[in-house]
């Protein structure tokens, strides 16, 4: 173990000599998804200038990882943390700061007044934002200057993910797309081809055979409020034309579209062809509860690990709207902690690189589901052992960004989530509850967004 500072940046800029097929690049096609996706000469000149700031700073000898372990990666976690301490001297204390990504956000907002904050943070696609807006965030830009960082390799489309006005505040860590899964022995028994459906239509009609065939299990499972709903369903209202939002239009949520692509939702669970989780939908669907379900690829693996049954995976469903990008992304990144000491935003940007590093992100994503963060990762043995994952890796062709409503209006998503919920366990009037929402989003964005964007 190194104890001096001097050691632990020499040791930091010394490249890791990996060298690694290039076969992941269908990522870099897509669109990053932040509010404002710019980048100019300038914002490079003042990533130098910023990293100039650092360029006496020694990085600390301690730092703070709040996570939430997704995808139950706290034993992955702990490997890459060791490692790092050997690497570079550099202790890590690995708190469990929440079970989900919003309590982990929760708990990083309450800290800002006490200043006992992660250095380094968890969070979501539908948290970081809130936190940019508070100010809880740290530009990882002129840190990664800072320390020689090759960003080059990040997936474009999910480092992107994190950029607002030429300035990213996280890079991709725990990412993920939902994936569709399928029970074999059920599709078999149902006389169904061995196949994921290609269009909803489809996968209604292997619903009613799988009703039919009478094999012990719902057809299909639609995730609860709790569980991020307007994030899976994102794929059935794209795919018929809908949307939570078009930017900061929210009218697109109360269109014809989006509500005939939830009205097949609702008459789905009141048909029995469907039910609404009572927890984790991968989890119904991996006991066997469920014949399908739209879930995440970061529960791929432990859906694998659980279910008694061969697993089948595919493409998310398209619609009649004949678009193909009806893949929404998702999961989490790395963020560091704008109250965190100079010294401790160098070490977190240190462990940041470190931990979705070309070798440590084929590690993660191994073992977890979650996709591989860097383009120049080969992932040929994990696919000719697990050749789901291939799957989940090659649907990034059909990624698109999130609306705007559920990843970055304060409280979008929750109220998305409420109304899905009402909708899928209530005898309600799915063009009525959509119509209220747009209201809801719009006074959301006029009353608490608007005012701080335009600061």
């Amino acid at each position: 173990m190194m104890n001096t500072h001097p050691e632990k940046k020499t040791i930091w800029r010394t490249r890791r000599g990996l060298a690694l097929a290039v076969t992941l690049t269908a990522g870099l096609a897509l669109t990053a998804c932040g509010p404002s996706t710019s980048s100019s000469d300038d914002a490079a000149a003042s990533d130098a200038e910023a990293a100039a700031e650092y360029e006496d700073v020694e990085p600390a000898d301690s730092i703070t990882f709040w996570s939430n372990h997704p995808g139950g990666s706290i034993d992955i976690e702990k490997e890459l943390i060791s490692a790092f301490e050997e690497e570079t001297g550099i202790t890590v204390e690995h708190v469990t700061a929440g079970a989900n990504y919003e309590e982990v956000s929760e708990r990083f907002q309450t800290a800002q007044a006490s200043g006992e904050v992660g250095d380094v943070v968890v969070l979501s696609d539908a948290t970081w934002f809130t936190n940019y807006l508070n100010d809880s965030l740290a530009p990882v830009d002129p840190l990664f200057e800072a320390i020689d960082a090759d960003t080059s390799t990040y997936q474009e489309a999910l480092y992107g993910d994190y950029l607002y006005e030429e300035a990213h505040y996280g890079a991709p860590y725990a990412r993920s797309t939902p994936i569709f899964y399928y029970n074999k022995d059920h599709y078999e028994e149902a006389g169904l081809d061995d196949a994921a459906p290609e269009t909803w239509e489809d996968m209604i009609s292997a619903s009613e055979q799988l009703a039919d065939a009478d094999t012990g299990a719902t057809a299909f499972t639609f995730p609860p409020q709790a569980e991020y709903p307007a994030w899976t369903m994102s794929n059935l209202v794209w795919s018929h034309g809908g949307g939570w939002s078009e930017e900061w239009d929210f009218s697109s949520v109360s269109s014809d579209e989006t509500v005939e692509a939830l009205q097949i939702a609702q008459d789905m669970v009141n048909d029995d062809l469907a039910m609404v989780s009572s927890g984790d939908p991968a989890t119904d669907f991996s006991a066997g509860a469920a014949s399908q379900v739209v879930a995440s690829t970061g529960s791929l693996s432990g859906i694998l690990d659980t279910a008694d049954f061969e697993v089948g995976v595919g493409f998310l469903p398209l619609g009649p709207s004949g678009d193909n990008a009806v893949v929404p992304t998702g999961g989490a990144g790395l963020s560091v902690a704008a109250k965190s000491s100079p010294e401790k935003q160098l070490a977190a940007a240190m462990f940041i690189d470190f931990v979705t590093n070309t070798e440590n992100t084929a590690t993660f994503s191994e073992g977890t589901g979650y996709l591989p963060v860097r383009t120049d990762v080969d992932m040929s043995e994990v696919y000719a052992e697990t050749p789901q994952f291939e799957a989940a890796v090659n649907q990034l062709e059909n990624a698109r960004p999130q609306d705007y409503a559920r990843v970055f209006l304060p409280g979008g998503d929750l109220n998305l989530s409420q109304t899905l919920q009402r909708i899928l366990t209530s005898d309600v009037e799915v063009a009525d509850e959509m119509s209220t929402l747009e209201s809801t989003l719009q006074d959301l964005y006029d009353n608490d967004l608007e005012p701080q964007l335009s600061e």
